[in-house]
């Protein structure tokens, strides 16, 4: 059972980090936390020593959030063919409806952070280097499997599947046309289906 400190700082976490993951870093300010929270600075300060130890867990938070849906629809499936299009359906029409208020973290805060604010880089850093790396074990598992072609490089094709998703969702939101994303989700699929099978 959780303290009522630890209570109080998961509170401001969980109504810092849509406002965060919205309009990033930089543009969130300790007025918008205090808004969002109904807290004084000493409630916020009594917690966190810093908007930048608030915006590191936010993110957590709401990478967490994201990973832990993923996760319960990858593993809805048996194959990794099931597994990878699970993921595709979970994509479709995220820019309209996100599993997480403002999009996608990881690419909100490795586009906000750059080089302007490491410390944030190297937390988005690590999240792209785990959804890399979860992406790799499906392609593989489906290589040993006999489901994929052997001559597939399963790091290779999880760094261009991650990359095109987040590449649609990117070109989605500035467009402002869910299709886009959609359509390249739906050629993801049929280069599962067709180029991946063995």
């Amino acid at each position: 059972m959780l303290s009522k400190s630890d209570r109080t700082k998961q509170f401001i976490v969980e109504k810092s980090a849509p406002i965060f993951n919205t309009k990033g870093y930089a543009a969130t300010s300790m007025t918008d936390i205090l808004k969002a929270t109904g807290l004084t600075k000493g409630g916020i300060y009594g917690n966190f020593n810093s908007k930048d130890d608030i915006a590191v867990e936010a993110f957590d938070y709401s990478y967490t959030k994201i990973k832990e849906a993923l996760l319960y629809s990858i593993k809805q499936e048996k194959t990794a063919t099931g597994k990878l299009i699970s993921i595709l359906e979970f994509y479709h029409n995220f820019t309209i409806t996100p599993a997480v208020e403002g999009g996608c973290p990881v690419l909100n805060t490795a586009i906000d952070a750059d080089d302007n604010i490491p410390f944030m880089k190297q937390r988005a850093a690590q999240a792209l280097n785990e959804m890399l790396g979860s992406l790799t074990y499906i392609i593989q598992k489906g290589i040993d499997s006999a489901e994929f072609k052997l001559t597939i490089n399963a790091a290779h094709e999880a760094l261009l599947f991650y990359a095109t998703i987040e590449g649609g969702i990117m070109m989605s939101k500035l467009t402002d046309k869910p299709d886009v994303l959609n359509n390249i989700l739906k050629n993801l699929k049929e280069q599962i289906e067709n180029r991946y099978k063995a």
